[in-house]
């Protein structure tokens, strides 16, 4: 038996490299990647002329060194170009939208901002319980494939002007939903530039 191995052990290093690679790229974990190099130290330590009994050990000791050195910076190098954009339902919160049909708490249909038209009922603690067609609403979270919606954005009415700082005001048009109202605003405040606007 310690002959076969002496001879055939290159066999069961190249064996135990391809199924670690082919396990590795089912889980992308980097777990079995490490095992394969570790079976790649083990290959080399054959050819070298260390015995099967040692060759073993040296293959450990190379995957725990790769496991605990290199593998949670590669995973965060991995990570860190992943996709940022939400999408699905993450894309659909606080989305903006307008109401074609009623919208109560049974029943209603809404065209968000990105174009979809969805069937839409008023969010359980909203203030308003029934939205009618052409008010601005506001998605809530999803239920299904029914959006829960509201006419503000929750909080919103008790954001103060100030921000509580003085001197300091919250400009309205950075508020989803709020509109700065110009009827008020004398022609000598408005610069030159934004008058013909």
């Amino acid at each position: 038996m310690a002959d076969f191995l002496a001879s055939y052990a290159w066999v069961i290093w190249l064996a135990l490299i391809l199924v670690f690679l082919v396990v590795e790229t089912l889980t992308l974990n980097l777990i079995f990647l490490m095992l394969a190099i570790g079976s790649v130290g083990g290959l080399i330590a054959h050819f070298a002329g260390v015995p099967f009994l040692l060759q073993i050990p040296i293959a450990g000791v190379i995957t725990l060194l790769l496991i605990f050195t290199l593998r949670q910076p590669l995973l965060r190098r991995l990570r860190r170009g992943s996709d940022p954009a939400k999408s699905n339902v993450e894309a659909l919160l606080g989305i903006e939208g307008r109401v074609l049909a009623s919208v109560t708490t049974t029943s209603g249909t809404v065209r968000l901002s990105n174009g979809d038209t969805w069937t839409a009922r008023v969010f359980p603690s909203a203030t308003e319980q029934s939205l009618m067609p052409g008010e601005t609403v506001f998605v809530k979270a999803i239920d299904g494939a029914t959006a829960l919606v509201e006419p503000e954005i929750a909080g919103l009415a008790e954001i103060p002007d100030s921000g509580g700082v003085p001197g300091f005001e919250i400009p309205r048009a950075h508020i989803p939903g709020a509109e700065i109202p110009r009827a008020d605003i004398p022609d000598a405040e408005i610069p030159n530039e934004r008058r013909d606007q």
